[in-house]
């Protein structure tokens, strides 16, 4: 019988200010056995030294090569043991029993289903995300349009243990067994959107994804409060648009040309928006890197290049 419950599975960019604190609150507030899994991205030597001494109960992997999210979580997927694997955010706090209660869903729960989701706060603690709807490219214009089906809010803001549809990466429970014989994440996406092609593949060959509303987490995105930005936005958005144009178009050619004029129109307002946003403001700011972003955006979505490609052609662009 296996002995570890879960795999705690984080992905970590040599960020120690969101670490540490992520850590710090699996510690506090899990009580059943679980192992960790931290993938150290691109961490610096001093760095990685420091949180093996603090954290000798973590299993670090070292990444030291240019990964995407998807990449870097198979790392340490790949290696757990537990029946379940908690895939969580470095950004993220756990609170009083975020994993205890979602293992006590799963006890409770059929076997088809292979996901379930704690509530998501934002910094505030209010309600950041409650289950997520069906999406596809029609859903994806609608949402461009402003426009929100009514049918989709059964998915979503329920109370207790309730069935859902997509999930949101930054917090979800999967059963090991299922995630392994779907292939994990799929590679193809960079940054975005692998959590939403994952739930989506599991609802389409018969599993289910729920949430538990008694199991919380805080997901800080990043600690910035949307003050400030990183420059490295301007690689990881071109990617995540070309993965978003990828999912959408499900592989046909006419899907493909209707995402693309959504996705080329959404674009081009967004830039007019932050450059508008930029006039007057010292440079960086976060609306002239959102808006450098977007233009690197535009430009990737003619291009023939992957998600990773994309982003590595701007990342090196950002170290020269």
């Amino acid at each position: 019988m296996n002995s570890i419950q879960v795999s705690i599975v984080i992905v970590c960019m040599n960020n120690l200010k969101n670490l540490y604190p992520c850590l710090n609150s699996i510690r506090k507030n899990t009580t059943v056995s679980c192992e960790t899994l931290v993938v150290a991205y691109l961490f610096s030597k001093e760095n990685l030294e420091m949180v093996k001494h603090d954290f000798p109960w973590v299993t670090f992997i070292e990444s030291n090569e240019i990964r995407g999210f998807s990449e870097n979580n198979n790392l340490a997927l790949r290696q757990a043991k537990g029946k379940y694997c908690f895939v969580v955010n470095d950004d993220t706090i756990l609170l009083q029993g975020t994993i205890d209660y979602l293992v006590d869903a799963f006890d409770s729960s059929s076997d088809n289903v292979a996901i379930i989701s704690p509530l998501i706060l934002d910094r505030n603690k209010k309600i950041a995300v409650c289950g997520r709807p069906p999406m596809n490219w029609y859903t994806y214009l609608l949402s461009f349009l402003r426009i929100r089906l009514k049918k989709d809010r059964k998915w979503t803001n329920g109370s207790g243990l309730f069935r859902s549809y997509n999930i949101l990466g930054a917090a979800f429970m999967i059963k090991t067994e299922i995630f392994k014989n779907v292939g994990w994440f799929d590679e193809y996406y960079f940054f975005s959107p692998e959590d939403i092609a994952l739930s989506t593949k599991l609802n389409k060959i018969g599993y289910e994804c729920w949430v538990e509303t008694k199991s919380k987490i805080i997901h800080l995105e990043g600690m910035t409060g949307g003050q400030s930005i990183s420059i490295i936005k301007t690689a990881t958005l071109p990617a995540g648009r070309k993965g978003l144009l990828h999912f959408y178009s499900e592989g046909k050619w006419y899907l493909y040309i209707v995402v693309w004029i959504i996705i080329f129109l959404s674009l081009n307002l967004e830039i007019l928006y932050h450059f508008v946003k930029s006039i007057g403001l010292k440079k960086p700011n976060v609306y002239s890197v959102l808006s450098l972003a977007e233009r690197n955006s535009l430009k990737m979505i003619f291009s023939k290049k992957t998600p990773k490609q994309i982003f590595i052609y701007y990342y090196k662009l950002i170290k020269k």
